[in-house]
């Protein structure tokens, strides 16, 4: 497994902020936004790709451009940065109405992570467990789909939280308006590892890999 790296923190700018919000007033914030995802429905359509495994890989590409969004605590309470950050999202059981929460490496290649995660789809769409492939690694980060209805505000209330450093991503049905196709996509966060400023390019950067879709690529 990847080792995190620590961070220099008397090079670090975000050391007295870290220190701040992770000991002195722990707390996370979230971040609901609509995201334009018409060319990428339209690419989809083309190439007969799927949906999902395309918004996980769009994320985890996004996640593993910052540090930011990759970072641990070590034993010694230190903060660190995983080298790379993998997904770990949910399938649903549709008979049991349960879901199971699966995990796979990210792959900056889309091809080839779209069809790793198609089939791991397939093959746990059926799980009775909720972990069927065993505890995900230290370095995965969330991602959920509510496909059922849409929202213009999500967030989780996690027991602990104060210590969870992970982003924690949920994706919403989609909403037509004004012939454009809407994501409503929610963020959640620790302000130790991240500020508005951070969430905010995030959130750009993921609208430039929906509306820039050559990534998608061909049928």
């Amino acid at each position: 497994m990847d080792r995190p790296v620590p961070i220099d923190l008397a090079t670090w700018p975000r050391a007295e902020l870290f220190a701040h919000y992770w000991r002195t007033v722990p707390c996370t914030y979230a971040l609901t936004v609509d995201i334009d995802v018409t060319a990428l429905v339209a690419a989809l359509t083309t190439t007969g790709r799927k949906t999902y495994p395309a918004q996980i890989w769009a994320i985890a590409t996004v996640v593993n451009r910052h540090p930011e969004f990759r970072m641990t605590v070590t034993d010694a309470g230190n903060p660190a940065i995983w080298p790379v950050s993998h997904p770990a999202f949910t399938v649903f059981n549709t008979e049991r109405e349960t879901f199971a929460c699966v995990w796979t490496p990210y792959d900056p290649d889309f091809a080839r992570f779209h069809d790793a995660v198609v089939a791991l789809l397939a093959t746990h769409r059926s799980a009775t467990t909720m972990f069927p492939q065993g505890e995900a690694p230290a370095n995965a980060f969330d991602v959920s789909s509510v496909p059922w209805t849409s929202f213009t505000g999500f967030t989780l209330q996690i027991d602990g939280g104060s210590q969870h450093l992970a982003p924690i991503f949920t994706i919403g049905q989609y909403v037509e308006r004004d012939g454009r196709t809407w994501m409503p996509l929610a963020v959640q966060i620790h302000h130790a590892a991240a500020d508005g400023f951070h969430t905010a390019r995030l959130v750009e950067e993921l609208c430039v890999l929906f509306r820039d879709v050559a990534w998608v690529g061909e049928g």
